[in-house]
C-alpha cells in the first residue's frame, strides 16, 4: 500500500475545510479519503469527527442536493434519485427529500422544458418526430414517463 497524502490531523483539516465549502455525503468523504491512502480507521474516526462536528450530515446533503438539482438543473425525481444512490443515501432520506420538491412547481417546469423542446421544431418535421424528441429529452431529464406524457399532450393541444 501506498503512503498516506497527508497525517492524520491535516487530512482532518482539509475535511472540514471541503465540507464547510458545500455540503458533502459520507460516500464523498470515504472516497476522497481512500484517494490520500488514509487508513480506514482513520477514515472511521474523521468521519465521525465531521459528523459530530455538523460538518457532515447526509440528511443536509440530501436536502442541499434535491434542491439545487431541481432548482437550477431542473431535473427530474427519477434523475435526482438515481444519483442519490450512487452515492449510496439512505432510500428513506431519498424519498424524503423527494418529497420536498413542491408538485406544482415540478408540473410547471415539466411544462416549461417541454414548451421550450416543443419551439425547437425544425420545418420539416413531422408531429410524431417532434413528440419523439421532447419525449426523449424530458426522460432524459429525470421526469416520469405519466407526466411526460400528460404534458407532451397538454403542450400539443395549446
Amino acid at each position: 500500500m501506498s503512503e498516506c497524502k497527508y497525517s492524520f490531523s491535516e487530512a482532518l483539516v482539509k475535511m472540514e475545510s471541503w465540507c464547510a465549502y458545500q455540503d458533502r455525503c459520507t460516500f464523498e468523504v470515504e472516497q476522497k479519503l481512500a484517494s490520500w491512502n488514509t487508513p480506514v480507521e482513520q477514515q472511521n474516526e474523521i468521519i465521525l469527527h465531521l459528523q459530530s462536528n455538523c460538518f457532515l450530515d447526509d440528511k443536509r446533503f440530501v436536502e442541499s442536493f434535491v434542491s439545487g438539482k431541481f432548482k437550477i438543473k431542473r431535473w427530474g425525481k427519477l434523475k435526482i434519485k438515481h444519483h442519490l444512490i450512487q452515492k449510496r443515501i439512505d432510500k428513506l432520506a431519498i424519498q424524503t427529500g423527494l418529497q420536498a420538491i413542491d408538485m406544482d412547481l415540478y408540473l410547471e417546469t415539466l411544462k416549461v422544458l417541454a414548451q421550450k423542446k416543443f419551439l425547437e421544431k425544425k420545418a420539416k418535421e413531422d408531429i410524431w418526430a417532434i413528440k419523439r424528441r421532447v419525449y426523449a429529452y424530458l426522460a432524459s431529464k429525470g421526469y416520469e414517463s405519466d407526466l411526460i406524457h400528460e404534458t407532451v399532450a397538454e403542450v400539443i393541444k395549446a
